[in-house]
């Protein structure tokens, strides 16, 4: 199937799932501390905050979910519940801490996401891995990049997920659907600049919002 992607002026659409395959292809997770990253920033500027970084981060996983439906590829979100302990009722991908019986980043995410929202392994295919990204909350997310064919059904954990929507790739990789917030991580330290993704009545924004950056910054160039 090929997804239709964006469409810049005078030029074809661009074929977003080929580029991602070309990218991401036998990739495999990247845990050195090198190469973390701040939601939503460069690896030369995450580097500048590596002193605020958690001495030692909580292992976790999240599937980056892309459906392969007849129009593009969507990308698969969750809101999470309000009771939650952490990030309560934010947009995010599904997926969590990594246990013990995980035995890598790929299997966390599987296990997470047939936890979570009921989404059948059989109908994943990972393609790979973008870098591992920190998280303030002492979190370190390895984030797998999948393709998820059509007919799956979800069960929803009402425990964790409120709610599961699909936003297409195409708006997500739109630039002028990117909106520059100016956020600081502690009191006292200097903005920076992020963006979010509002989309309708939602706004996708902190973590998984900075993946999606990454994930689009990674593939928006042509190989050639």
């Amino acid at each position: 199937m090929q997804a239709v992607g964006s469409k810049m002026s005078g030029s074809d659409p661009i074929d977003w799932r080929a580029r991602i395959v070309d990218r991401l292809s036998n990739t495999q997770p990247r845990h050195l501390l090198a190469d973390w990253l701040v939601p939503g920033l460069s690896a030369p500027d995450s580097g500048k905050y590596r002193s605020m970084f958690p001495t030692n981060p909580i292992p976790a996983a999240v599937l980056v979910p892309l459906v392969e439906r007849p129009d593009g590829l969507t990308v698969l979100l969750t809101q999470r519940a309000t009771q939650l302990r952490n990030h309560a009722g934010q947009i995010s991908f599904p997926g969590g801490r990594m246990e013990p019986e995980d035995a890598d980043p790929k299997a966390a995410a599987l296990r997470e996401a047939h936890e979570e929202i009921g989404l059948d392994a059989r109908f994943i295919s990972v393609v790979g891995y973008l870098p591992d990204h920190i998280l303030l909350s002492g979190f370190r997310v390895t984030p797998v990049v999948s393709f998820v064919r059509t007919g799956f059904e979800l069960l929803l954990d009402a425990t964790e997920v409120q709610d599961t929507f699909e936003v297409p790739l195409n708006f997500i990789f739109d630039p002028t659907n990117h909106r520059p917030r100016r956020r600081r991580f502690s009191p006292g330290e200097a903005e920076i600049e992020l963006c979010d993704i509002p989309y309708g009545d939602r706004n996708i924004w902190g973590a998984t919002a900075g993946m999606l950056m990454t994930l689009y910054n990674i593939v928006q160039e042509s190989t050639g």
